[in-house]
């Protein structure tokens, strides 16, 4: 054992004056903790090279357990990756090839949407609709434990890698969550993901409302559809909240449909090719219907993009709290056949200039949610002139208590739900204090309108 050691670290000792040779004590290399970017020389990039491939050396040598140098580099790979930034990572041969299936073919899902935040995995938002939403998941949900394995050391592909499964089986779910005193369990069944982007409904008839739960291939053409199809809209409520993002192009032409000029979002990278610009055209633009935007912490990348643009363009007002900040651009790279990169290659902009990544979208009016709480009218503040008319109809509420009549149900019940299908009612406006807020600002926007051209 102890004659082992002592040709390990001759070994080590070896290279190291080999090294030191060639370019000088590693002692003189620049402090590479310094954050502030200095384009590395020839020679450092050398001794860098000669530095990692030192290290792994002794790693193969020297560790307790024998270990095949390729699966050393992965390591080594996954590592570097990861500590770049949280959606940055590298695939091996199995990894991507689970992404073609993916990509492919159809799998088990939750709905949910994770990203990383201050190193731990979290929820940017259920989707709504899918199990993860109807489990009861909600934004900002801390994921602890996946089944009985920790995600303290989990990325976020191995994380995504790890709830997927066959359909209709069973994952458990260990989450802390904001105000809760304890972990909770949540147990959801895996399913075919199969989701509705938008969903049109109207509040006193003159407001549509809109709320688009993805941006997916079809948002764009389903918004333009809900529009022709109210033709007595007059405010426009644009829900988001916990919406996790999707296609770039949809989101600029949903911004494109209320803006009809100027640029809707930037995209700068240091890649040829990655600096680019997305501008409004004047095309089918509506300029003038009042617009309120929903967002929380769950609206995240195209969500951010659409919000922020309508709110530097001052073409809406911004209600709820503030987004998730995810404002990167991520690219799979090839790494041959069977291998390669997720990389972040770009950052999104708003009009305006400014940054979403890790900033988020600030509402330009702060509601949180809840429930509008109703002042119980006092029954004795009656006028005069009605309370002759006031005690009648007390009496036939007498009347009628000693001969209840019979509803059908059945119709009621069918009439409820056709309604909630296509209308939102008072009721479920007060259960909201945040979409009763954006209505109540449209319907003000509404009647400041009135008499113009």
């Amino acid at each position: 054992m102890i004659k082992k050691s002592k040709k390990i670290i001759a070994s080590g000792v070896l290279s190291t004056l080999t090294v030191a040779y060639l370019l000088g004590s590693f002692a003189q290399a620049k402090d590479s903790s310094n954050t502030q970017y200095v384009p590395s020389s020839a020679q450092e990039k050398l001794q860098a090279y000669l530095k990692f491939t030192q290290i792994i050396n002794t790693i193969e040598e020297a560790y307790v357990e024998e270990i095949n140098i390729t699966t050393l580099l992965d390591k080594a790979l996954k590592g570097l990756m990861t500590n770049l930034d949280a959606h940055s990572s590298y695939m091996d041969t199995k990894s991507f090839k689970e992404l073609n299936v993916q990509t492919k073919g159809e799998f088990g899902g939750l709905g949910i949407s994770i990203g990383m935040r201050s190193g731990v995995l979290t929820v940017i938002a259920p989707i709504f609709g899918t199990p993860a939403y109807k489990a009861g998941m909600k934004a900002g949900d801390i994921i602890l434990k996946i089944n009985d394995e920790s995600t303290l050391d989990l990325s976020i592909d191995e994380s995504i890698k790890r709830m997927r499964g066959k359909v209709d089986t069973d994952i458990e779910l260990t989450i802390i969550r904001k105000n809760e005193p304890k972990p909770i369990q949540i147990k959801i069944t895996r399913a075919i993901i199969k989701i509705q982007s938008v969903y049109a409904k109207t509040i006193f008839e003159n407001i549509l409302y809109l709320q688009v739960t993805t941006f997916d291939q079809k948002v764009v053409a389903d918004v333009k559809k809900a529009i022709s199809e109210h033709n007595a809209t007059q405010g426009i409520v644009l829900d988001l909240r916990n919406n996790p993002g999707g296609l770039l192009n949809q989101a600029v032409g949903l911004v494109d449909l209320f803006v009809d000029e100027g640029t809707i979002v930037s995209q700068k990278g240091r890649a040829y090719g990655e600096t680019l610009e997305y501008n409004a055209t004047k095309e089918e633009s509506d300029i003038h219907t009042p617009i309120a935007v929903l967002v929380n912490g769950g609206s995240a990348s195209a969500s951010e993009i659409v919000s922020g643009a309508l709110q530097d363009y001052n073409r809406s007002i911004l209600i709820g709290e503030k987004t998730f900040g995810k404002g990167s651009v991520q690219v799979v790279m090839p790494v041959g056949k069977n291998e390669a990169l997720k990389l972040t290659v770009a950052r999104y902009y708003l009009p305006s200039g400014r940054t979403i990544q890790a900033v988020g979208v600030t509402p330009d009016i702060l509601v949180h949610p809840g429930k509008v709480k109703e002042a119980e009218e006092n029954p004795f503040l009656i006028k005069e002139r009605d309370l002759k008319k006031h005690l009648e109809s007390e009496l036939e509420k007498i009347e009628e208590s000693k001969h209840p009549q019979i509803e059908n149900n059945t119709t009621k019940e069918n009439n409820t739900t056709r309604v909630e299908e296509t209308i939102i009612t008072e009721e479920q406006l007060n259960k909201d204090t945040q979409l009763k807020s954006a209505t109540d600002i449209i319907k003000a926007l509404i009647i400041t309108q009135k008499g113009q051209k």
